[in-house]
Parts: C-alpha cells; structure tokens; sequence
C-alpha cells in the first residue's frame, strides 16, 4: 500500500477536478487529482460538445427544409446518411476530448492518482486498493451521471442514455424521449430532423428549464408544430419486444397509441457521484439527496477543510458553473485556513433546440415565491411573431418576459424562447450582473434591423409598467415575501 501526505486532495479530474487542481497548485505544489475514469471532461465526450455537433448537422438538414419558404426550391432529394452524420460527431468529439487530454498530459505524472477515492476519516481517502492519502484540504468533484426510473432497466441495452447516442456508428430509425428538459430538447429535435421517427414524453409538463408558464406553454406549442412533444403524457406500458421497445400511452388527444421504436432515450434527470465516497465517515452534513451542503460563495462545506465543485455539488449541472465553483474552491482549498467569497455570477442557461431556451437571472417561480404577496415586481413582455429581422429569416417564433423590481427598477431576470436567445442572454446576464435598471439597460446602443429590438420592445414594455421611487421602495422593502 502506497502512503501519501499532501495539502490538497482534488477527488475528480472533470471539468471541475481540473479547475480545482490549478486552482489550487497557484498556493501549494502539494496537490493530487484521483479519478477513477478516462479524463477528458463530460461536456467534451458525451456533454455539451457532441450534442451541438449533432444539432449542426439538423441545422443544415432544416435549412435546406425551409429554403421554399424564400422562393429557393432545391432540386432531387435530400440524402441524410446517418453513418456519414455520427462519424463527424465522433471525429469532431474525439478532437475536442483531445484539447483536454492535452492539459491532463501536461500535468505532473505524480499528481494524477488513477482510481475510485473513498473517505476512510475526514482527512484520509483510500484509493482503490493501492493508495492511502492523507490531505489537509480536500476538494469533492466527482461529477454527476444521467439517472432513470429502476424499472426501465428491463429494457437492457434498447434504454439509452445521451453517453450511449454518440457511440453510435448510424442512426436509428425510431426513438422515444423521455424528459423534455435541456438534454431531451435538444437531442429530441436534433434526431427528428436528421430523420428519425422521434417522440419526446415528459410528465409533470415541464420544458426545458423554464418556470413561466406563458412562456412554456408557448414552447411547448412551438416545438410540438414540428415534433411529438407531450410533456405530460400518461404512459401504459412500456416493455422490451425482441430488440425494440413497445410503448402503449395516451396522445394529447387522449387517445390510446402503440408504438414500437429502437431505442428509448432516458434524459430524465442527472445525479450526483458522491454515493461511493463513504461520506458517512466524513461527519458532512447532506442535504436530501445525500449531497454535501456548501456556501455557495467559497464552496466550503460543514467541514471546513473540505470544499466541493461542479456537478458534484448539485447546485446548477453547467459547465460554466463548474469551472467558477472550481475555481473558488481550489484557491480555498490552497489558501486554507485562509477563505475568500469568489465571484459568483448572474446565472444564464441556454437550451439549443430551435428556437432557443433562455434563462438569465431569477426564474419567474423565485421571483414570485419572493414578491407575488405585494406584486413587487414586473413583467415586460415581447412576441417576436412581428418582430422585423426574425421576419425576415423566417425564424419569427417566441417570446420573452423580463421582469424589473418595483421601485428600484432594477433588471432582475428573464425567460424566453425565440431566436438567437443564445445571444440575447448574454446581453441580459452582463445587464443583471452589473446590477442595471431597466431605464439604463434602455439608454444602451441598438442597431436596426435587429433581432435585439425585441428585447428593447420587452424593456419598454417593462418601464411603462414600472412604479418608480422612495414609496414604492419602502413599500416593497416592508413586502412579506423579503
């Protein structure tokens, strides 16, 4: 048994591990990383990368698709050869995983521990059966993995997971979708239009992240006129037939159907990697799901010299996040016992499907949990079905909601669908992280034709609707809901 002391312990080589590790090696050179398997981070391998690599090749697919809506007719037919689609996404992939192993190569051989860590007491971690590690500061980064109900597992290798798609070597015929949430969305619509028979089921009727039900509801309008999409169906049976999946549900008529397909995609929800580490022999204190509780500003959980980062940490699953969370946890986890709040920013979340998902700031539901006893806060509202540029690239659908603080005025979030929300998002979240009023947000440059005039015509909205000054302040500052 090999015997190690060092300061720092990183429990992770993902996105987060990394980021932990540099983070960390700034303060002391005494640093390791555990991970127990291959590097090369989920975003890269079976995350963000791959999934938009699939979406590009459905883009060029759509456009084509609605190329007569301009007056351009292609001529013959459109050939999607699916082996020809997965050896890019694989080929591009593989590309982007070797950037990351690329850095893990330049990391020293005796930093990596290669192995499943688990915690023996709150400073001592046993590595598989070859190492013991004594650290004085220790970073959880473990990751997340896709999770679905027990019961689907009688489905055998037909139940797949996003990891599982971009192994493929050809597209499928048919799948079924269960979770319309970001993962569900965008591989859902991503597969209908590479020509894959493709239903997308969710219960409860979520979409996306979105928690404003008009703008949900008008999602999951817009994205039923082009694919399935019941996110709240009533599933009968579900049952392996030889090596396909037969479904009997109701339709969104209410009608029985039975359906037969290849594969059935579970994108039901991710779960936190901290059910292997012996966390019980750590005295940490969990929340519900067995996660450890952090502040969310230095990342230190109730045992001080232990910090935890990225999925691991179940606060928000992007990989944005898990490189701050990582961040700051490592410069803690090296400075220790010296701790610093990081630089925590205005969340933003996208979801590619077409049109795009947005979030930026506080969700509706927040907003409305603090302020909807004394109606302290606003909403501003645009349709970009009449919206000029979306118009005119044909791509006019969605809506955005902004929301502003009585009083202050002060831009507090938004949600929407529509076009480019990608880009729009961002304008958002620097104006929310800078703390902007929505009259400010307004004296800003707009060019014309834009789809930004959308927002402007959602922040004007806004300000007509805004009560403004000291009495409103103090009026909403006495609000139940603060």
């Amino acid at each position: 048994m090999k015997l190690l002391n060092v300061d720092v312990a990183v429990i992770g080589g993902g996105t987060a591990g990394l980021g932990a590790y540099r983070a960390a090696k700034l303060s002391t050179p005494s640093v390791v990383m555990i991970e127990g398997g291959p590097y090369g981070t989920t975003c890269a391998r079976v995350g963000c990368m791959p999934s938009k690599l699939l979406i590009a090749a459905a883009e060029a697919v759509h456009q084509i698709e609605r190329a007569p809506g301009f007056g351009v007719h292609p001529t013959g037919t459109t050939r999607i050869d699916g082996r020809e689609v997965m050896a890019r996404v694989k080929r591009e992939r593989d590309r982007f995983v070797g950037f990351v192993l690329e850095g893990v190569d330049e990391i020293p051989a005796g930093d990596k521990i290669q192995g499943y860590a688990r915690f023996i007491d709150h400073n001592t971690l046993q590595v598989d059966e070859h190492t013991r590690i004594v650290a004085q500061r220790i970073v959880i980064a473990t990751g997340s993995r896709p999770s679905w109900p027990a019961p689907w597992n009688e489905l055998g290798d037909r139940l797949i997971v996003n990891d599982d798609l971009f192994n493929w070597d050809d597209l499928p015929q048919s799948v079924a979708v269960f979770g319309p949430g970001v993962i569900g969305l965008e591989l859902g619509q991503a597969l209908h239009r590479l020509g894959v028979d493709t239903k997308v089921f969710g219960i409860g009727g979520a979409v996306g992240p979105l928690t404003d039900s008009a703008v949900r509801d008008y999602a999951a309008n817009a994205l039923g006129e082009e694919f399935y999409l019941d996110a709240d169906v009533k599933v009968e049976m579900m049952q392996r037939e030889g090596d396909r999946v037969f479904i009997r549900y109701r339709d969104l008529q209410g009608q029985p159907q039975e359906i037969l397909v290849d594969y059935v995609l579970a994108a039901t929800g991710r779960r936190p990697n901290v059910g292997r580490l012996g966390l019980e022999n750590t005295g940490l204190q969990l929340d519900a799901r067995g996660v450890p509780l952090a502040d969310r500003l230095t990342m230190q959980t109730s045992v001080p010299h232990i910090f935890i980062a990225g999925d691991a940490s179940n606060q928000l699953p992007l990989l944005h996040e898990a490189s701050d969370q990582a961040r700051i946890a490592g410069a803690n986890a090296g400075s220790f016992p010296e701790i610093n709040p990081g630089l925590r920013r205005s969340a933003i979340s996208v979801v590619f499907s077409d049109p795009q998902i947005a979030m930026v700031g506080s969700t509706f539901r927040e907003l409305s949990e603090k302020f909807s006893a004394c109606g302290c806060f606003e909403v501003g509202k645009v349709s970009f079905e009449n919206q000029g540029r979306s118009r005119v690239m044909l791509r006019n659908k969605g809506i955005l909601h902004v929301y502003g603080e009585q009083g202050t005025g002060r831009f507090l979030g938004a949600e929407m669908i529509g076009p480019d929300a990608e880009h729009i998002a961002h304008l958002l979240a620097w104006a929310h992280q800078q703390q902007m009023t929505v009259d400010q947000m307004l004296d800003m440059p707009f060019y014309h034709p834009v789809i930004e005039e959308g927002l402007r015509t959602a922040l004007r909205d806004l300000q007509v609707k805004l009560k403004l000054g000291t009495a409103e302040i103090e009026r909403c500052q006495r609000c139940p809901g603060e």
